[in-house]
């Protein structure tokens, strides 16, 4: 009798890995089409920032009326919602002084 009783307990903790199991794997394919349709979604959001970065560039125009160059300048949007152009190498150089700043985790 005893060790019927734990044939069946070994059984049912057999079984219950096994819908585990399957239920994990369900999870993990339902995992992976969200993780896939997330990445549409991010390249989607890029290719329209890149559109929108694009049409701006094109409209901008310095002060003799000459087009801006996008490889010279980028486009900053403040938290209060105010949006500059910045010259490149004013950007790299305050990037560089805030990582400076900031203590390096490890």
């Amino acid at each position: 009798v005893a060790a019927q009783n734990c044939r069946k307990r070994k059984l049912n903790a057999i079984l219950n890995l096994e819908e585990d199991v399957c239920n994990l794997q369900t999870q993990k394919e339902s995992l992976k089409k969200e993780h896939s349709q997330h990445s549409q979604s991010i390249s989607r959001m890029k290719q329209k920032l890149n559109n929108l970065y694009r049409d701006i560039f094109s409209r901008l125009r310095d002060d003799e009326g000459r087009p801006v160059n996008p490889c010279q300048y980028v486009i900053h949007c403040s938290s209060e919602g105010s949006v500059f152009i910045i010259p490149k190498h004013l950007v790299k150089s305050e990037q560089k002084q805030d990582n400076e700043k900031e203590p390096k985790e490890q």
